[in-house]
């Protein structure tokens, strides 16, 4: 769950996973939707089909639930300097494209001093697709707000939303996570399934593993692994430069 603008920096060594190829069960009461298994595929034109009556209050998707209140906690480094990652699920609520979205609240720190605040802001569709449909991003210096670029809202200035996770993920799946010309064009394919990986916070089985890059940035690979009923617990810059972080805790609101 990242911003478009960043992509966080979350893994322990790869090493650490054993991965598996099989296919991901299909989620409990998530059934394949039809026609289309993938509904951001990596094409062009990318038109996704949007209607909001396919759209549900709450994101349970078994690799990316998010749940109220809830904070995710990361740290770990990025170009050699120490960085703190906090997701918090807030009770907030925003309409893009007629759709009740979720606001996810996402704030990066380099050596304790906030360096960016982006509002995203998700939902899940009936099959269990959780998308993708936009941000609010600002990104700081010495406390002060430099730059807003790489905002981007689904629906404005010919935007449109993406998946960040598929209801039934399978290896070699290529999807969009966001589609703003020129601006916010991340996508992922599943690499593996079935692993297992130790972070700070836990050891975790039956891990789902994508690939992550923009053609914005063609130069910068990264990896995220995920895990059952958590989501996101690490990633990590693979070509193109050096981060990782490690989730470390997971707070539930009192």
């Amino acid at each position: 769950m990242e911003s478009g603008r960043r992509i966080a920096f979350l893994a322990a060594a790869l090493s650490l996973v054993a991965f598996g190829c099989g296919r991901t069960p299909e989620p409990a009461g998530h059934p394949v939707p039809g026609p289309s298994r993938n509904p951001a595929p990596v094409t062009m034109p990318y038109e996704p089909r949007i209607d909001p009556n396919d759209f549900v209050a709450e994101i349970d998707n078994p690799y990316l639930p998010l749940a109220v209140g809830r904070t995710f906690v990361f740290e770990g480094a990025s170009d050699g300097e120490r960085e703190r990652v906090e997701i918090t699920v807030t009770d907030r609520t925003r309409e893009v494209m007629g759709v009740t979205t979720t606001v996810i609240r996402d704030r990066a720190f380099v050596e304790g001093a906030v360096v960016e605040d982006t509002f995203d802001w998700f939902a899940q569709d009936r099959w269990g697709n959780v998308w993708y449909f936009g941000e609010d991003t600002a990104e700081y210096e010495d406390g002060q707000v430099v730059t807003r670029a790489g905002s981007w809202e689904a629906g404005e200035d010919g935007a449109r939303p993406g998946v960040v996770m598929l209801a039934e993920p399978r290896v070699g799946d290529r999807y969009r996570q966001e589609f703003f010309d020129g601006e916010a064009e991340d996508m992922a394919r599943v690499r593996a399934t079935g692993g297992s990986v130790t972070v700070p916070a836990g050891s975790f089985h039956d891990v789902l593993v994508t690939e992550d890059w923009t053609p914005l940035e063609p130069d910068i690979i990264e990896h995220k692994t995920y895990a059952p009923g958590v989501g996101v617990i690490l990633e990590r810059v693979v070509e193109g430069g050096s981060g990782v972080l490690r989730l470390v805790e997971i707070r539930d609101a009192p």
